[in-house]
């Protein structure tokens, strides 16, 4: 008989891969979910399991009493009864639960911005120099499935062959963990972000602070040194033995020297006109990546090979079309005012479409990019938001749909200027998702006549 019982909320590809491997380890596991299609469903069946769907917060409670834990999914939001079970009920994460099955080193990667494209990164530096790497975790493929992938690969054809798991950690995954202690930590930047999912700054910093908070002997922590909040945590991480590096524009171990990215020793990386994405952000990213894959045994060659070939993620200043000498660019991902000053700080003169949903955030600090400003459109819930933070600024106009958006847009910008669709908020007013909003973004720009143009305009694009 087992002798655990597991609660899994959430039947998605991360619940999912978290009951496959309490199942195989002979733990009971019992699956909730609160979506009531068929999916769940066919998910428990598939796994064997007894599946409870939408239970109340005391059939939740009871349920609880009965386990020994509760894994918890990236999905599950903030207000959701099974965080407010109590003390004596353990809620983990799936990156937890991956640390704890991990038998090979883990790179792990955090930060408001940034992190979904230095996981890249660093797992094609470590492919490129010879070194199998899977990233995984927010970005896509669930951690535990590439913790078992390598732990098989490691099993089966030796230690050496088994992939590095380099795992994109959210500040919600990371809330959930308590013995997590990655080999290479790298935490790209922090700015105000998910205050609706974790209350307060302090309390986003707490969860975030956690991808160092077992840092020690043999740890690596990759920080930006241009960040106060990260210097001072790893400044913390540092104090208890952990060997630090750090990387930034203009200061850090990695760092740019004229137009080359340089290691600590001064070695020369790359340079920037060999890469493909050069915006300011882009750089910041190249160098978090390089520092963090050097120290997973990466070579500075397959570092710069893969900096060179790295084309960009989508909804991340992603080109997507060119008409009468404007430049359109999808930046649909910058759900923050943080990354969305990110993004503007690469374009001299830019029309800004931004609004959507805010995630409680101030929008006012936007008004420090106005200089970059020919004007703004507002969209979206926060569109009152995004005028009062332009307020006497730069023109602002208002546009209910993205077709009246990009209509206005293009009407505003001059030739040479870039339209930049960068919402500082999240976007489930109009959309399902950011990707769904990018792609409408897109549509229209199409629609317009534009054309995708060559090379990816100035400096590339992307986050």
């Amino acid at each position: 008989m087992p002798s655990q019982r597991v609660l899994v909320y959430g039947m998605g590809s991360s619940g999912r891969a978290a009951a496959r491997c309490l199942l195989a380890e002979g733990v009971e596991v019992v699956a909730l979910d609160d979506a009531e299609g068929s999916g769940p469903v066919e998910a428990a069946a598939a796994l064997g399991v007894e599946l409870v769907v939408r239970p109340d917060p005391e059939r939740l409670a009871a349920l609880a009493a009965s386990a020994t834990e509760v894994v918890v999914s990236p999905g599950v939001p903030a207000h959701h009864p099974v965080f407010a079970l109590g003390p004596s009920v353990s809620l983990v994460g799936e990156v937890e639960l991956a640390w704890r099955h991990a038998r090979t080193p883990m790179v792990a990667v955090t930060g408001t911005n940034g992190k979904t494209t230095v996981t890249t990164l660093v797992a094609a530096m470590l492919e490129a120099s010879g070194v199998p790497a899977l990233a995984a975790g927010n970005i896509g493929l669930p951690l535990l499935d590439a913790v078992e992938a390598a732990a098989r690969a490691a099993t089966t054809s030796g230690a050496s062959a088994a992939p590095l798991v380099v795992a994109e950690v959210s500040s919600f995954q990371l809330a959930l963990t308590d013995a997590f202690r990655p080999w290479v930590a790298a935490w790209c930047n922090f700015s105000p972000d998910h205050l609706d999912w974790h209350g307060s700054l302090p309390a986003y910093r707490a969860a975030k602070a956690k991808l160092w908070a077992n840092a020690g002997p043999g740890t690596v922590p990759v920080a930006n040194a241009e960040d106060a909040v990260v210097r001072a945590e790893a400044e913390a991480a540092a104090a208890r033995g952990a060997s630090v590096v750090t990387f930034g524009l203009a200061d850090g171990d990695y760092h740019l020297a004229g137009t080359s990215l340089r290691t600590p020793a001064g070695d020369v990386i790359t340079t920037v006109e060999a890469m493909g994405r050069t915006l300011p952000h882009d750089l910041a990213n190249a160098l978090c990546a390089s520092a963090a894959a050097l120290a997973a045994g990466a070579t500075r060659a397959g570092c710069a090979a893969a900096l060179a070939s790295f084309s960009g993620l989508p909804h991340r200043v992603e080109l997507v079309g060119e008409a009468t000498g404007v430049r359109f660019y999808d930046d649909s991902k910058a759900t923050t005012p943080g990354a969305t000053l990110a993004a503007l700080a690469g374009f001299d003169s830019a029309v800004l479409i931004a609004g959507g949903r805010n995630k409680g955030l101030d929008l006012g600090v936007l008004r420090s990019a106005a200089p970059r400003l020919r004007a703004v459109v507002a969209i979206g819930d926060a569109a009152a938001e995004v005028r009062s933070a332009f307020d006497g600024a730069c023109p602002v106009v208002d546009a209910s749909s993205m077709r009246e958006a990009v209509t206005a847009a293009a009407g505003l910008a001059r030739h040479g200027d870039v339209v930049v669709l960068s919402p500082a908020c999240a976007s489930f007013d109009w959309y399902r998702s950011y990707g769904e909003r990018g792609d409408d973004f897109a549509r229209e720009v199409r629609a317009l006549g534009a054309v995708a143009g060559p090379g990816g305009g100035p400096g590339g694009e992307g986050r």
